[in-house]
This record gives C-alpha cells, structure tokens and sequence, in this order.
C-alpha cells in the first residue's frame, strides 16, 4: 500500500470513527454575527490543539491524517474551518478578509471551546502558520505552546525564496507560460492547473504523482473558497500578491516567549533553512525537519512529521 493509498477516505469518513463532536461556535464581526465549524476529538484536559488550516479560504480537512496519529496518544484536538470556508458561514463581504479580523475570530473560537494557557496549542500550517505566528504577538498569554508549519514568518522573504530559488529550478517554458497565464487572468484556465500540477504541485506541494494524491488533499483542494483566497494571497501559486504581499513579522519572533516548534521540509515551497532560523529567534524554539516532505508534509512524510510533532507536544 502506498502512502497515498493509505490517505485514500474515499470509502470511509474518519470522523465518523474518531471521538469527539461537531460543534458551530458563533463569532461577532464588524458587519454581523456567524457561525464556524469545529469538532473536538479526544479528551485531554491538559493537552488541547486548536488546528488552523491553510489558505487563506482552505479547509480542515487538510489534517485527517492527524487522526491516525494523535488519538492514540492521547492528545486532545479540535477541527476548525475559519469564516468563508467550506463547513463555516460563507459571507460575501471582502472587508471580512482581513488579517486582524481573523486573529480575533480565532480568540473567539478559543474562548467558546474553554481553550486557556493551561491547555491550549495553537497549531497552524502554511496561512494558519502566519495566523498562528500573529495570534501570538497579540493574545501568547493564552497559549501553552505553538506550532508553525510550513510557513516563513516574511511574506517578501518567501517571494525571495520562490524567484530565486523555485522558479530558476522549473522547466522555464513551463514557467513562462503559468506567467503568461497569471498576467492574464485565466488562472482558471485548466490548462494553468495541469501545468501548476506538473511543474509546482508534486514537486513542492505534495509529493505524489497527480493520480495518487491523497484524496483529503483533493477534497481540501476543490473547497477552496477563492473570493477569501484570492484577495489575501494573490492569484499567483508561485509566492504571495494579495492583501498580505507585504507582511513581515520575522523581527518580532523574540517577543513570542512560549514553547514553539517550526516545521519544514527539503522540498517545501517555504525555505527550510529560514524556518530552522525562526526557531533560533525564538526564546524557547525547535525546528522540526522533514527530509522527504514538502509543503504538506502530513502527507508526504509522516514518519518525520508526526513523531517530532508529538515529541514536542509531550514536552509541554
């Protein structure tokens, strides 16, 4: 069995197998009241994981593979689908895709699920890496620990990065015409996908081959909400250009004083090297590093993922 096919929820929900409930946390905004969506699997009153998923306009489900390795070690965690995404309140408003207003919908989400420093790890990967790493500098006295994923605390240094680093090494034709097809606007041109797929994706996103990508990946994938992933991360898949281009907080991570653990990986789209030095910044950091994973390493290599996650958990 391939490591795909063990990610393969085709025939089977993993929630319906794992403890825990479904649970609509209402949430206050400058235009009105919502719902998200979360649920809670396990029961640790010591040891509680807020997941916050990528994107932005992403989903959850991005972490099923946590629940081959999390319930048996006892460690409680909650689902989470941020406002605009898949099983959460949909609004239409664009003033709602805003960074801070984000940060206090998570603080909201905490306090209704009874999340306090004596419990509570932040954990988030890629965008919910950069809301976790924010949710920090504003709100760490309710944090346990915190986990960044995946994600470079500089938005021009990720750029860096993808110009200097990623796209020298693609085929250049292949990439020419993902510019061409970006400068355009036909980004949803399927044309712009296959190539994306086959020069980007399994390279730097997950490493399977397009047929055997894990089916959570695909399903994640297709529920993206674009009018909340578009406006904060660009149209671009080749680094960031929306609302949150310029963000940067890599000189403040030593403000940031509790148990946090960097995560990244060989092929990422993010510079691993630059995630090891964010954990040096850090007053209490460690790096996590995955030799055979990219950007969604929870598929790709689990066997490096998951214990050096859960090492750090039991640390705490």
């Amino acid at each position: 069995m391939t490591q795909a096919s063990y990610y393969d929820t085709s025939t089977w929900d993993p929630r319906d197998v794992v403890a825990g409930g479904n649970r609509m946390v209402p949430v206050t905004t400058p235009i009105g009241d919502f719902r998200v969506w979360t649920r809670r699997v396990g029961t640790n009153p010591d040891l509680k994981v807020l997941l916050l998923h990528g994107g932005p306009g992403a989903t959850d489900e991005l972490y099923e593979p946590f629940d081959l390795w999390l319930p048996p070690e006892g460690v409680e965690y909650y689902y989470y689908d941020q406002l605009g995404s898949y099983r959460s309140d949909r609004p239409t408003d664009p003033s709602l895709w805003d960074l801070g207003r984000f940060v206090d919908e998570v603080d909201q989400v905490r306090r209704a699920l009874g999340l306090d420093a004596s419990n509570l790890v932040l954990l988030g990967q890629s965008w919910g890496g950069l809301l976790a790493l924010e949710y920090a500098l504003h709100h760490q006295e309710h944090l346990k620990g915190l986990v960044i994923s995946n994600m470079m605390s500089s938005a021009p240094a990720y750029n860096a990065y993808a110009h200097d680093v990623l796209m020298p090494a693609m085929d250049q034709e292949a990439l020419a015409e993902i510019q061409r097809l970006e400068a355009t606007g036909a980004t949803d041109d399927p044309r712009y996908e296959e190539l994306l797929m086959e020069h980007h994706y399994q390279q730097h996103v997950c490493r399977f081959p397009p047929d055997e990508w894990p089916e959570p990946a695909v399903r994640s994938l297709a529920h993206i909400n674009p009018d909340v992933y578009v406006p904060m991360q660009g149209p671009s898949e080749l680094g960031l250009s929306g609302s949150l281009e310029t963000w940067d907080r890599s000189g403040d991570l030593g403000r940031i004083t509790v148990p946090t653990l960097t995560i990244g990986a060989t092929h990422d789209t993010m510079d691993p090297e630059y995630m090891r030095w964010m954990a040096e910044q850090l007053p209490n950091g460690r790096y996590l590093h995955c030799p055979d994973g990219s950007h969604l390493s929870q598929f790709d290599d689990p066997t490096h993922y998951f214990p050096g996650l859960l090492d750090f958990l039991k640390s705490l």
